[in-house]
């Protein structure tokens, strides 16, 4: 059976199957985020290592996302993603049960391990179930479980850490996981095997590289970056290891990590344009809830409620438009929706602390019709002129590119936004003298010296706000520029008519 023969109900049950699944996994990324000040308490760890639950999964997925174009040719889609999600399953229970940040920290390494090759697979399911008349569509379908899953984890987190257990943010996985175990051993009858060799340097070289980057980029601001000797050689070691691993994946033309499929220019502008809004998009969900609680002071089921509009929006305008994807020019919408990305990035460039909750969820909610209107078109051109027998390694430098850039994006936010608060505090400061008129004047008005501790307290509280509120207005401004470049990229795009899928290609 072909994609283009499966029934319509058949093609449904397996596109919610591999989406359920992507979600699941996505979810993931980011539910544990709200729920590490609970864990701390639990595991006897302090706020530093505390972090080391989001770093262990982050570069378990990255190293482990390359290898699943050749794991798929070994063993099978099928039997691939059956194994996959049966461990992320397993791992999410072990997770939720540990007493130690050691127990913690090996049990999500392994289920960022196990989790890694269930987006590429999902993905590349998704193209070969649909006619590649059809594929706008199917991508504009795969792209809600992309753009829900990371969006709305700390909603999710958020709201099962209040009411519930934060070990509960892991054991959500077993039921949901259950179920979409018993879709795909019913509905999905992919195979895809063929011949497979494995390439030992490049595998070393690559886990290095990807490793290490991810180290680097979780771990540099906090450890004030090329300050560190740590840093240091990791990142150095980090160069020659990416360096070395894709000039031999160029070479060999090897399964594992296909670098260069990147030959196709499609898909090389698509993981470039991939990347580059991954950094901006992955940046504002972690800046918009520190500026939440650390500086507006919302409560964690708060914030997380005020985060959910930007991922439902880009979901429903997703819903919407997919019947109309493959009529349309696809870099057309990418314009329109970096467009709607600029616009609600330029409101938030606008906050001040009399903000009140209509203006935190406005532009999340314009940001999120332009979310969707990126990513499924991307993705739609990523595999537009792929041959068929592509599609797996396609999808998998697709992911690593759209999960590095994500990385990216949250390590450069954070670092920028820590720098600029330090310089806005001294600039801010440096005029609070004894001997300022001004600030005599206000303490004079609140019936009080300027050497008064209660009134230095209330100063001092006032230029952190100030300078804080600054530090997240420049940093979102930093953001609004990051995608406007991405703007001339489109030009780079090799525009064509999709062509039809042999007929003699099977999918199971």
């Amino acid at each position: 059976m072909t994609g283009a023969t499966l029934t319509p109900a058949n093609r449904l049950l397996i596109t919610f199957a591999v989406m359920l699944s992507a979600i699941m996994v996505l979810l993931d990324m980011t539910i544990a985020n709200v729920a590490l000040p609970h864990m701390m308490g639990a595991l006897g760890v302090t706020s530093e290592q505390v972090t080391w639950v989001l770093t262990s999964y982050s570069m378990a997925e990255a190293i482990f996302i390359p290898l699943a174009s050749y794991l798929a040719l070994k063993f099978g889609v099928r039997k691939l993603l059956l194994f996959s999600v049966a461990g992320f399953v397993a791992m999410s229970a072990l997770c939720g049960q540990a007493d130690s940040l050691a127990e913690m920290v090996t049990f999500r390494i392994f289920q960022g391990a196990f989790g890694a090759s269930v987006i590429p697979l999902s993905q590349s399911i998704m193209v070969q179930i649909y006619p590649p008349e059809e594929r706008g569509k199917a991508m504009a379908l795969f792209s809600v479980g992309i753009l829900l899953g990371p969006i709305l984890g700390p909603t999710v987190g958020g709201i099962i850490t209040e009411n519930m257990d934060w070990r509960w943010i892991f054991y959500v996985n077993v039921p949901i996981g259950l179920i979409c175990l018993s879709l795909l051993y019913f509905f999905v009858k992919l195979d895809g095997r063929g011949k497979s060799k494995l390439d030992w340097p490049l595998v070393i070289g690559m886990t290095i590289g990807i490793g290490l980057l991810q180290m680097v980029l979780d771990r540099g601001n906090e450890e004030g970056w090329f300050e560190s000797n740590f840093i240091l050689f990791s990142a150095v070691i980090s160069v020659v290891a990416w360096i070395f691993f894709i000039a031999r994946s160029w070479i060999t033309k090897g399964d594992v990590a296909p670098m260069w499929l990147l030959k196709d220019r499609n898909l090389a502008v698509s993981c470039l344009m991939m990347a580059g809004f991954s950094m901006g998009m992955f940046g504002i969900t972690q800046l918009q809830p520190m500026m939440l609680e650390q500086l507006l002071h919302y409560p964690v089921e708060a914030t997380g409620f005020a985060m959910a509009p930007r991922g439902l929006t880009s979901a429903i305008v997703l819903l919407v438009i997919a019947r109309f994807m493959d009529r349309l020019d696809p870099r057309m919408l990418v314009a329109i929706g970096l467009g709607f990305n600029i616009l609600g990035t330029y409101l938030m460039m606008q906050y001040s602390m009399n903000i009140d909750y209509y203006w935190v969820v406005m532009p999340s909610i314009v940001q999120g019709l332009g979310m969707g209107l990126v990513f499924a078109p991307l993705s739609q051109m990523a595999y537009r002129t792929l041959s068929h027998a592509d599609t797996v390694g396609g999808a998998v430098i697709f992911n690593l590119c759209r999960t590095i850039g994500g990385s990216f994006g949250i390590s450069i936010v954070n670092t920028y936004f820590t720098r600029t608060e330090q310089r806005e505090w001294h600039a801010l400061g440096a005029d609070l003298t004894l001997t300022n008129p001004q600030l005599q004047q206000q303490a004079m008005m609140q019936h009080t010296t300027v050497t008064d501790p209660h009134f230095i307290a209330q100063i001092s509280e006032l230029l952190h706000q100030q300078s804080t509120l600054l530090a997240f207005v420049y940093t979102f401004g930093f953001i609004f520029v990051s995608y406007i470049v991405l703007l001339p990229l489109l030009t780079l795009f090799k525009f064509k008519k999709t062509q039809s899928v042999p007929k003699n290609v099977n999918i199971h």
